[in-house]
């Protein structure tokens, strides 16, 4: 089956199998955004809803996480539009190095921003500094992209009650346990942040692919701005979640057409 990014008449679709297989199937050039939160080689069994399995993320090395990344970070180059870009996702552990892979993938002159997604919620040590933030890999496919610059609250005196223009340290807290937009996935992201990446880096209209969407955050918030989504992930909760997720948003794209096949 041929997934075209570009042909469907829905906002938004979730296919279930492993993103390095379903990729094969999207055509050359057809995605505006990658926004990818893979698994961060954690070495722990993440859990799910009431403790059940959501993923393994272990792994034999660091060279075999690293190769799992390279194949799929290389179908996502060849899915992205000459204009498009990627958002991904990691924090300290590989974050080094993936940028070295991104930089052989798409090419060092195509390095973008190095984000700090800023969250505050976690334990302190006794041994080292606290560790408060993810980092998100933005690089671009070819010379042109298109971004339009968020505003945030300043925070000077002389600009107090203005906007300005944000910085690549994001500071959006994360979903605290009592949270109404918690779901159960163990690795959920705050609807906050995606809308924040995904309005800034992604035209409206346009089409955002997630090849580890969990529990469909970033197509959520892809459809509220009025832009089109397909997330891929592996286990039948998240698909089961992000499916849930988005059927309440409704067809806000779309004003009438069958829906595709999904």
């Amino acid at each position: 089956m041929v997934i075209d990014p570009g042909n469907h008449k829905e906002p938004w679709r979730v296919l279930e199998g492993d993103c390095g297989t379903i990729l094969g199937d999207i055509p050359t050039g057809s995605v505006d955004l990658v926004y990818a939160d893979p698994p961060f080689a954690t070495n722990q069994v993440q859990k799910g809803r009431s403790d059940g399995q959501a993923y393994d993320d272990r792994w034999s090395d660091l060279d075999s996480y690293l190769e799992f990344m390279r194949e799929r970070l290389e179908a996502l180059h060849r899915v992205l539009a000459p204009d498009g870009a990627i958002l991904l996702h990691v924090d300290w552990r590989t974050s080094h190095r993936l940028r070295v892979l991104l930089d052989e993938i798409f090419g060092p002159d195509r390095f973008v921003n190095h984000l700090v997604w800023q969250y505050g919620l976690g334990g302190s040590s006794p041994s080292r500094f606290a560790r408060k933030h993810d980092d998100i890999l933005y690089y671009a496919r070819g010379d042109q992209r298109w971004f339009e610059p968020p505003l945030v609250p300043a925070t000077s005196r002389r600009m107090a009650g203005m906007m300005k223009k944000a910085t690549d340290v994001i500071a959006i807290p994360s979903i605290n346990n009592m949270a109404s937009e918690r779901t159960g996935w163990p690795t959920q992201k705050p609807l906050a942040l995606l809308e924040f990446l995904v309005g800034a880096c992604l035209k409206p209209g346009g089409t955002v692919l997630d090849p580890f969407c969990g529990s469909g955050t970033t197509l959520v918030a892809a459809v509220r701005l009025g832009r089109r989504a397909i997330g891929i992930d592996r286990h039948p909760e998240a698909i089961r979640i992000a499916e849930q997720r988005l059927s309440e948003l409704g067809d806000p794209i779309v004003a009438s057409g069958d829906r595709a096949e999904r």
